[in-house]
């Protein structure tokens, strides 16, 4: 049978997380759908179509559903599930907030955060904060899988051309509705998709202090990330944190500042292509996984970094 994805998108454009989901899935089977639920989703449909390996699309496009809350995508997978062998979503905030829910409803076990697909029953998954790898094996009829996005490359977003199928489910009899939203919006790159990354930990003393990632951020055009030290003591919001609670990222570089390096924030980064770690304390475990480090006090460190930003652009211009 097919495999069912569950695009993550803004009613606007895709998220980059259904790429690597797609890529999971094409591990798996050959014949991907794509659901892509919203409203006035058109231009989502037709950024889906080019991609390679999706052979259909299926829009749901209704105001009911414009928001994509848990009850409403939960129930539209559900009534879809007859139809498919496996059913994909990243394991992003927005897979973990219907995906649970769906799969107990169907009295099913989902198996979350995989990394690896060994077989069409048989995946791998990091437990214990990523220190140790199980395979694990599912005889469900229907396979709720939540994607590890960093472990898979992302498909192409050309070469593809997908059928598109217009389905309307009755969603009328689900009482949960959607209210208001208020979210942090940065001019930044997404923190899960950023080519940069600079995440600062306790280490920086106060909120106050981050104007120093800040300073190097814009510079070299990367997102804002934190420690979950940082974000319980305050000092920035938790829409930054990395880590296995937090989000999970792999960018081309990550610079990690006055971060310790506990195992839970190395869940979340350790997959990234170059690290690099500035801390005073040259036991500190973060040095044990990154590529390059400073022993320095970063209080001293980040300004002559960001001067030496300033002399590169200043010689690329």
């Amino acid at each position: 049978m097919s495999v069912l994805v569950v695009a993550e998108h803004n009613n606007v454009s895709l998220k980059s997380s259904t790429l690597n989901t797609i890529q999971a899935a094409s591990q798996i089977d050959k014949d991907i759908h794509l659901l892509v639920c919203g409203f006035q989703n058109d231009e989502v449909v037709n950024q889906a179509s080019t991609l390679e390996g999706v052979n259909k699309i299926l829009q749901l496009n209704d105001e009911i559903i414009q928001h994509q809350l848990a009850e409403h995508v939960s129930q539209v997978i559900i009534n879809l599930s007859k139809n498919y062998s496996h059913i994909l979503a990243p394991s992003s905030t927005f897979g973990k907030n219907f995906m649970p829910r769906a799969a107990a409803i169907l009295d099913h076990s989902q198996i979350s955060d995989i990394s690896g697909v060994i077989s069409p029953d048989t995946f791998i998954r990091p437990i214990y904060a990523g220190n140790a790898i199980a395979t694990v094996q599912s005889l469900d009829p229907v396979k709720f899988i939540t994607v590890r996005t960093t472990s898979f490359e992302p498909v192409e977003i050309v070469g593809g051309s997908a059928s598109i199928e217009k389905i309307s489910l009755n969603l009328e009899g689900i009482a949960t509705k959607f209210l208001d939203r208020k979210e942090a919006k940065s001019e930044r790159p997404e923190l899960g998709s950023a080519r940069v990354v600079i995440s600062g930990g306790r280490g920086l003393e106060n909120g106050d202090n981050f104007k120093l990632l800040n300073e190097i951020a814009d510079k070299l055009n990367a997102a804002i990330g934190a420690s979950r030290a940082a974000v319980d003591a305050g000092y920035i919001g938790n829409e930054c944190q990395v880590g296995q609670t937090g989000k999970m990222v792999a960018p081309e570089l990550y610079i990690a500042v006055g971060i310790s390096g506990a195992i839970q924030h190395l869940a979340g980064m350790k997959e990234s292509k170059i690290i690099v770690a500035i801390n005073k304390d040259e036991e500190a475990p973060i040095f044990g996984i990154a590529d390059y480090g400073l022993k320095a006090d970063l209080f001293q460190a980040l300004p002559e970094i960001s001067k030496e930003l300033d002399l590169l652009n200043d010689i690329a211009k």
